[in-house]
């Protein structure tokens, strides 16, 4: 069953996202998602492939937009705007491909990076102070960067444009275990700068080692949302939700 939160929780969450359907052609990809993540918190959306959780992230930032449903940002709606509008408003986005500008220098994908909105800006030296090694990658072009190296740019170029929420789309996917270990550092620090997270990863340990909230999706539809501590210590559920 989905947990569903009081309306005073929907009404002071940093993201809410209220009974949206998603559709790739004539295609229906999510059936009345309803989700919300709190300022500084950390969401898990967990779920197996194929469950809707890309197309989620993709719904909030208007790639690919709702048909029906509402989603807020930080009090105001973005259901339809455009994915510039939306990013512009504070949401970072670290997707699974990286999608950095391969000929471009790593100072160059985060010098374009930066933008003001009404959150906290990151600075490079803090960037330098969580991915040690970027430092010293920032004159190389980023085709010539390792996978690791290119995820480091990609979510420091999330922390450079000033978000209030960061959706990361797998993060650890394909990377050494010291920079899974770093990104999920990185996670745990935005939730303490008051930052929310909204993670979808399909690491479990990994998830729910930072998560405050999970919410697990199946064939396009939230079957479960509640506590990380409660999934954490509870195998015979995570068996039920996740089959592991």
């Amino acid at each position: 069953m989905s947990a569903v939160l009081k309306p005073s929780m929907a009404h002071d969450a940093r993201l809410s996202i209220d009974g949206i359907e998603t559709f790739y052609g004539e295609t229906q990809a999510l059936f009345g998602v309803s989700l919300q993540v709190m300022p500084g918190e950390v969401v898990a959306l967990l779920g197996p492939n194929g469950a809707g959780k890309t197309t989620t992230l993709r719904s909030i930032l208007g790639l690919t937009p709702a048909r029906k449903g509402r989603i807020t940002f930080d009090g105001q709606d973005v259901t339809r705007r455009a994915t510039h509008e939306i990013a512009a408003q504070g949401i970072g986005w670290v997707p699974d491909d990286r999608r950095i500008f391969p000929t471009l220098t790593v100072a160059r994908n985060l010098a374009i990076a930066r933008k003001k909105t009404r959150f906290r800006a990151w600075t490079e030296k803090e960037c330098f102070e969580i991915f040690s090694a970027l430092e010293y990658l920032m004159g190389r072009e980023c085709e010539n960067l390792s996978g690791g190296e290119m995820q480091m740019v990609a979510i420091s170029r999330a922390l450079l444009g000033a978000p209030g929420l960061v959706l990361f789309d797998e993060p650890s996917q394909g990377l050494a275990p010291k920079v899974v270990q770093d990104v999920m550092s990185t996670v745990l620090r935005l939730k303490r700068e008051g930052v929310s997270v909204l993670l979808v990863e399909q690491n479990v340990a990994c998830a729910l080692g930072v998560a405050d909230r999970v919410i697990v999706l199946k064939h396009g539809r939230v079957v479960h949302d509640g506590p990380a501590d409660e999934l954490r210590a509870d195998a015979g559920l995570q068996r039920r939700l996740l089959g592991i």
